[in-house]
């Protein structure tokens, strides 16, 4: 009996890949727990287990000498032989407790080691199960992850990384982002119930996961010719992404779109139609402002870089689209830049207009922001093109502007692109 275990653990620690010897130091030291308790010995048994033959001996300790006045424990013990007849049968009951344990520490040992690396990776998983507090996604066989849902105000310490009004149904497939990896040798406090929870844990809210997103359908970005700089996200409602080119010759919000919005449109059906507003980034603050509270058009930004406040006036019709539902387009704006968004209608701003070169400062940066050409004809009219990025006119008169002094005949059509 006692050979044909020994024959059964070697043949398991092949097959899962465990240290044999660290698979019988481990079964003695329970072994020894057991038999302290069967036997009632009051200082503790010793047990060891004969490598070639599998027979189990149980020693009995007992002390020598006097104990240490201080602690009351001895400093040496006698070993007597108190082996029952049937040890291999608690044995083998011990065994395939202490192989279960191994085994599983064993597999999230490994899954920690191949996935601690991959915090912030896209990963595609399958819905297993559902439970009131998270859902198991099974990422590959044998590896799975935890996508918790917790009630926060029940469970304040627990994560909620699912967006309001997503459900899921069995076998249904989705992305998510991983966020962390629990190290079974930790020694900080565990969280409730991880020993019977997959140690991955995957967020559907977290922004990184527009991101990855673009980078699955955007050649650009995974090739890093377009960067996503910023990303402000309200799960499961709304969201901005700012976005910058690396080729003057490439337009970024473009290339995110894709034709007819292809691109971003695959983006939102994966995110189960959170809106995506793309957005060009800016190194200019004010300009970048504005470009944030896209869809909304924008007169002029006020900015004050050291205190990260800007302020905002727009036309009267635009005031609600930019500032949103429920303040939300601003918000998100606010995210996405970094600065403390003031705006104001014209109207109300008439004084603030008025004072402008007092109020600027070297600190304060001030940009216009209707977006047309400023070019007037003799007759008094604007050109109706859009100004070029960074640029005060468009194509045709910025070359004009260029060539100021030379005898360049201008065609009266304000429509005119000649």
């Amino acid at each position: 009996m006692a050979s044909q275990m020994m024959d059964a653990l070697m043949a398991l620690c092949q097959e899962r890949h465990i240290d044999e010897l660290y698979l019988l130091d481990r079964l003695e030291q329970s072994l020894a727990k057991s038999y302290a308790d069967v036997l009632h010995l009051q200082h503790g048994a010793k047990v060891t287990i004969d490598r070639a033959t599998g027979k189990v001996y149980v020693y009995k300790l007992v002390p020598v000498g006097e104990p240490d006045e201080e602690t009351g424990e001895y400093a040496e013990y006698r070993e007597v032989d108190v082996t029952p007849k049937n040890t291999s049968r608690i044995a083998a009951q011990q065994a395939k407790i202490e192989i279960k344990a191994i085994v599983r520490n064993a597999a999230r040992q490994q899954i920690y080691e191949e996935f601690s690396d991959r915090v912030g990776d896209i990963i595609t998983g399958t819905v297993l199960q559902s439970t009131p507090d998270f859902e198991i996604v099974k990422i590959r066989e044998g590896v799975e992850a935890e996508l918790p849902h917790f009630d926060q105000r029940r469970f304040p310490e627990e994560r909620n990384e699912r967006p309001a009004g997503e459900r899921y149904s069995h076998n249904q497939r989705l992305k998510a982002l991983i966020i962390d990896v629990r190290d079974p040798n930790s020694t900080q406090q565990p969280v409730r119930g991880e020993r019977q929870r997959p140690p991955i844990v995957i967020s559907r809210t977290h922004p990184a996961l527009i991101s990855r997103l673009f980078e699955l359908e955007v050649p650009e970005v995974y090739d890093r010719v377009v960067e996503v700089r910023s990303v402000a996200r309200e799960p499961g409602v709304r969201s901005k992404v700012a976005v910058s080119s690396n080729d003057d010759k490439l337009d970024p919000v473009g290339a995110c779109v894709g034709p007819k919005g292809s691109r971003v449109r695959t983006v939102v059906s994966e995110l189960r139609g959170e809106r995506v507003d793309v957005v060009l980034w800016s190194d200019d603050p004010a300009r970048c402002v504005a470009n944030a509270l896209s869809p909304a058009k924008v007169s002029r930004v006020i900015v004050d870089a050291e205190n990260k406040y800007a302020t905002v006036i727009v036309p009267d019709d635009q005031l609600s689209l930019a500032i949103g539902k429920e303040g939300q387009n601003a918000r998100l704006a606010a995210r996405l830049t970094g600065y403390h968004i003031d705006i104001k209608n014209e109207s109300l701003a008439r004084d603030i207009l008025r004072d402008i070169p007092s109020i600027v400062s070297d600190e304060v940066d001030e940009v216009e922001t209707d977006g047309r050409c400023e070019y007037l004809f003799p007759d008094g009219r604007r050109c109706r093109n859009s100004a070029r990025p960074g640029s005060r006119f468009c194509g045709v008169h910025e070359r004009l502007d260029a060539l100021a002094g030379e005898d360049v005949r201008v065609s009266d059509d304000p429509d005119s692109l000649i």
